[in-house]
């Protein structure tokens, strides 16, 4: 499904990446963990089409396609779906109308036929109760207003609405609490399926209590540098990066 061969990229003259191999395949759930700085949101960033970043070397494929040749836009209708660190707040545009749009362009993307009114509404609903978000918020703005935990909450019903084929979450953990943290990532087993995958980027081995990884890969100044089973986040839950980065420091 996703192919990462060498993949360096750069904010200016400053390189981040510097070399990522990345195989996931459906079914999979891949999380990538790694002290602050080494590159996991950058990645994240890179593969949703963030023009900050400049690729310099590598490639990337997506179901069998050049991703870095496409679009932002494009790569969304294909099936790629990122979940915000920080979820942006867009005054002026109901969540209902918003999602109305999107779901419609995903739609239109695979070859399906338009939801009517009615069965727009009855799947917003059913999408909107995998990760218990209040239904009055879909007449506010986008995130206007929301908690911390709803705005988390709405990322994850956002990933249900558009259904993608791969779910890159950036550190969905971020600021939420026990509850919070139970319910969303509650949510995001749910929607896994055998021909879909996700990539989780967390800090904590606590997110993968409820999300269970096939792979953890441990991320340091912008390459993996370690993978192993979920076993390996109880490991370093325990005992750190130290054991690992020693021999990796520049």
């Amino acid at each position: 499904m996703l192919e990462i061969k060498n993949l360096c990229a750069s904010v200016g003259d400053k390189p981040i990446l510097r070399g990522i191999n990345l195989s996931v395949k459906a079914g999979e759930v891949h999380a990538i963990m790694g002290p602050n700085g080494s590159g996991k949101s950058t990645l994240a960033s890179v593969l949703a089409g963030n023009e900050k970043f400049t690729v310099t070397d590598g490639s990337v494929e997506f179901l069998g396609e050049d991703l870095l040749s496409l679009s932002i836009e494009e790569r969304a209708r294909k099936g790629l779906f990122l979940g915000f660190q920080y979820p942006v707040e867009i005054e002026g545009v109901s969540m209902a109308n918003f999602m109305k749009l999107a779901v419609a362009e995903r739609r239109r993307s695979q070859g399906l036929e338009m939801l009517s009114p009615a069965e727009f509404l009855k799947y917003m609903r059913e999408k909107a109760a995998v990760v218990e978000l209040d239904s009055k918020l879909m007449s506010r703005a986008v995130n206007a207003g929301f908690s911390g935990g709803e705005k988390k909450r709405n990322e994850i019903f956002q990933m249900a609405m558009l259904d993608p084929v791969l779910s890159i979450l950036d550190e969905t953990d971020s600021g939420l609490d026990i509850d919070a943290l139970r319910t969303v990532a509650t949510g995001v087993t749910k929607l896994h399926r055998d021909d879909n995958a996700t990539v989780v980027i967390t800090h904590y081995q606590r997110l993968l209590d409820y999300i269970v990884p096939d792979v953890v890969h441990v991320l340091y100044q912008g390459r993996i540098i370690y993978s192993g089973d979920k076993s390996l986040a109880l490991k370093l839950e325990r005992e750190g990066y130290d054991w690992l980065i020693n021999d990796h420091k520049e």
